[in-house]
């Protein structure tokens, strides 16, 4: 059962799918074992033409939901009087019948899901529902979000939602296993993008500027790392953080896919398998109240610091060089990202990390890349594979 995103009609993926179906692996390859994989469209005639709507992940990211004009409506379009933008359709692919359906009186932004909880987003509202029986859980309130802003925990023992707050700027984080609320002033524009790691402690975010990307503790709200995107404004498509929480990959409009080294440690011997008792998650991320050295790396010189970072606190008036701490921007001493990839700059593209040290890139235009990167040295990351997924039977390397 998948409930997309999209406030649009939706072709939906899923391991028994609806329609005949095409699988990627995680390693690329063409085959029938799980992986990656999307929902071929219906069949149409050549000089039909496919229009997609929006593309989302799933809640692990190991596949992706594809809207196109011959989708599937969840959540209908304002043309289509029996499926509204107002409404939300819970859809049983099993049973191939609608299950449940919630209304609003305001269009719906966003769909997000656990395996124990539906989470829709409108303008000013977030509704959080129980997944067994629909039961409207908590209502949390919001500054405007048209983008429909909000993202989830997905380990089954800890449940933490991330939203904007009431105030510009404002993160709120709800641990919802503590019964505890993080309000985290993460900018000081509007918010235009969040994620949190598949436990929920750690959160990243990016404000309507696109300069910059801070990494947060949403425990107490410590900064605890800041990344530089670039020096112009640009809107962020999305962010991603890898599951051994070691990069992050930011999509934005000046098309180029971004990978940052992150100095966050993480405590235990595997990062990718550890798990978080009900007691709280304290033990996986050390407590960056008493001390931030505790939570970050020392080798942190992973991702480039700026060519003329060694101005830093200084200015040059001809033939006088003044010391003034602080005085230049935080721009000479930023971390830049470590590894880059190119796509067109005028199709959306969203991101995230596959196996062995992989980016899985998904456009607006129903291209698919997969792409590697050298996890010691960096640079421009190399194209693995290309396909265009609205293309029937259409298959390029």
């Amino acid at each position: 059962m998948t409930v997309p995103s999209s406030t649009m009609s939706s072709s939906v993926s899923t391991s028994r799918g609806m329609l005949p179906s095409a699988r990627l692996d995680a390693h690329g390859s063409n085959s029938g074992t799980p992986g990656f994989f999307w929902q071929s469209v219906p069949e149409f005639n050549d000089t039909d033409e496919t229009g997609l709507l929006s593309v989302s992940w799933n809640q692990d990211h190991g596949c992706f939901a594809a809207g196109t004009t011959h989708g599937f409506p969840l959540v209908g379009a304002g043309t289509n009087s029996q499926y509204p933008p107002s409404k939300v359709i819970i859809w049983d692919d099993y049973e191939r019948r609608c299950i449940g359906e919630f209304s609003f009186r305001s269009d719906v932004r966003a769909v997000k899901l656990r395996r124990d909880r539906i989470v829709v987003v409108v303008e000013h509202k977030i509704y959080v529902y129980n997944f067994t029986d629909l039961k409207l859980l908590q209502q949390i309130e919001t500054l405007a979000n048209p983008r429909g802003l909000c993202c989830l925990s997905h380990h089954s023992n800890t449940f933490v939602l991330a939203c904007p707050g009431l105030q510009r700027g404002l993160v709120r984080i709800e641990h919802f296993g503590l019964n505890m609320t993080k309000l985290i002033k993460a900018h000081d524009s509007h918010v235009a993008c969040l994620t949190l790691t598949m436990d929920g402690l750690l959160l990243a975010s990016a404000s309507m500027k696109g300069t910059l990307i801070r990494i947060f503790n949403t425990m107490d709200g410590t900064r605890l790392q800041e990344v530089r995107r670039g020096s112009d404004n640009a809107e962020i498509y999305s962010i991603a953080l890898s599951p051994n929480v070691q990069w992050l990959a930011v999509s934005s409009e000046k098309g180029t896919i971004h990978i940052f080294n992150l100095r966050v440690r993480v405590v235990g011997e595997d990062s990718s398998n550890h798990s978080i008792t009900a007691q709280g998650p304290a033990p996986f991320y050390r407590n960056s109240s008493n001390s931030l050295d505790a939570l970050i790396s020392p080798n942190a010189g992973a991702n480039p610091g700026s060519s003329l970072s060694f101005m830093k606190g200084f200015v040059n008036i001809p033939n006088l060089i003044l010391k003034l701490p602080g005085f230049l921007p935080k721009y000479f001493s930023s971390e830049w990202s470590f590894a880059q990839f190119r796509v067109p700059e005028d199709t959306q593209f969203i991101a995230t990390f596959g196996s062995q040290n992989t980016v899985i890139i998904v456009g607006m235009d129903g291209s698919f890349y997969r792409c590697s990167f050298d996890h010691l040295n960096g640079g421009e990351m190399l194209q693995q594979e290309y396909h265009s997924f609205l293309k029937k039977g259409h298959l390029e390397s």
